[in-house]
């Protein structure tokens, strides 16, 4: 299985520490966030792995290279500037993902989930849900058992790691294209199936969540 690590994005809440720094290279635990998925990801077996890049995404291939140094091949999905948002992403490094199910992490997430392999099988997806953080306490789905559901008091959030089948995006039209309404309407036809992640998650998403990551005795280890 291959997976990749969506890192195109411009970063705006993380500004000025974006100005002139991709949000994936910036520090947690003393490495680059980025860093962090790739050592996992080798350490759950992957070994190739697509990256996708759009702003100051020089500034990314140069630190990591053809991945060697992980013990992964690393391959660059190259998008005009603005990017192509999530689905579009995603539908434009299709032939870089191959035939089969793929793995799909955020490049601005802080997650202990071990990322093992997933097939979803007859599935569309396969979603990681969280617990509603306090920026988000509305959530996103509910998971009733293993089934993703778009409607109930009771939703958690998507927390930006999700195994997909190159069908859900094959018909997403070129250009930027969001992920949520291929989400729920796939939901809706009950192709996609979820957990519940009770371990570490954090949206590094502002300076003061970056900041918190990095306070001594922190979640974030090298």
């Amino acid at each position: 299985m291959r997976a990749m690590i969506l890192a195109a994005g411009r970063g705006e809440r993380m500004r000025p520490l974006t100005d002139h720094t991709p949000k994936p290279l910036l520090p947690v635990g003393g490495r680059p966030l980025i860093e962090h998925h790739l050592l996992r990801l080798a350490a759950a077996g992957y070994r190739d792995i697509v990256i996708n890049l759009a702003w100051l995404g020089d500034q990314i291939r140069a630190t990591l290279g053809n991945g060697a140094h992980y013990g992964l091949r690393i391959h660059y999905s190259q998008e005009p500037d603005g990017a192509l948002e999530t689905a579009g992403g995603i539908h434009h490094a299709l032939p870089l993902l191959g035939a089969g199910p793929f793995l799909v992490v955020n490049g601005d997430i802080w997650c202990d989930h071990p990322l093992t392999p997933h097939d979803p099988g007859g599935d569309l997806a396969h979603l990681v849900l969280v617990d509603n953080p306090p920026q988000h306490p509305h959530g996103d789905f509910a998971l009733h058992g293993t089934r993703i559901r778009p409607h109930d008091d009771n939703r958690l959030t998507y927390s930006g790691i999700g195994y997909y089948r190159p069908e859900l995006f094959a018909d997403v039209p070129d250009g930027p294209q969001p992920l949520a309404p291929l989400l729920r309407h796939a939901i809706s036809a009950d192709r996609i199936s979820g957990e519940h992640h009770h371990g570490l998650w954090a949206d590094v998403g502002t300076p003061d969540r970056l900041h918190a990551l990095n306070r001594p005795h922190s979640s974030a280890t090298p």
